[in-house]
């Protein structure tokens, strides 16, 4: 989940780089490439990658 909105971020920044829309000092292109490296990172590290392996994958006694 990480990584599509870090591909969003680097999408939207590459358009305001292009069309070099004055969007304030705060949103440019610079600051939604350091988020999107943000969320990549986050996306590398593991974050938010739940899994229901510790429960769904276990077999009942008795099933095989």
């Amino acid at each position: 989940m990480f990584a599509v909105i870090a591909a969003i971020l680097f999408g939207i920044a590459l358009l305001v780089d292009l069309l070099g829309a004055d969007t304030g000092p705060i949103f440019d292109a610079g600051t939604l490439s350091l988020a999107g490296f943000l969320f990549i990172a986050l996306h590398l590290a593991g974050v938010g990658t739940w899994t229901s392996s510790r429960w769904g994958n276990r077999r009942r006694a008795g099933r095989r």
